[in-house]
């Protein structure tokens, strides 16, 4: 099972701490994204920032690319050791999974697919 955890915690924290307060709406059009459902789906751990995405997010939310690149890494290495030694994932792990392949994801550019 994917492991989206870390990012998502990192993104909810400093939106929420930003000295300008965004929602998860306003970030997602900072972002380039029309749908504001993106920073959710984000927040929630169903997805990750795009790769292409990571540099005006770190810039939007004054994040250090240090710190961004270490949560990716964390939730990469969590994602491979629940493949490799075949763990479970827990029952809400499991609803949140089928949700996310069930939502509609919106891009920057407007095209399905994140």
């Amino acid at each position: 099972m994917r492991c989206f955890k870390n990012i998502a915690q990192l993104i909810r924290t400093k939106r929420m701490n930003h000295p300008k307060g965004y929602s998860q709406s306003e970030l997602s059009h900072l972002l380039g994204y029309k749908n504001g459902q993106f920073i959710s789906n984000v927040e929630r751990a169903l997805c990750n920032i795009p790769l292409k995405m990571l540099r005006k997010v770190s810039e939007v939310l004054d994040i250090p690319s240090e710190e961004l690149k270490a949560a990716i890494l964390k939730d990469q290495e969590e994602t491979l050791n629940n493949y490799l030694y075949n763990i479970k994932p827990s029952k809400k792990e499991k609803e949140a999974q089928a949700t996310a392949s069930i939502m509609p994801q919106y891009s920057a550019t407007g095209t399905d697919g994140i």
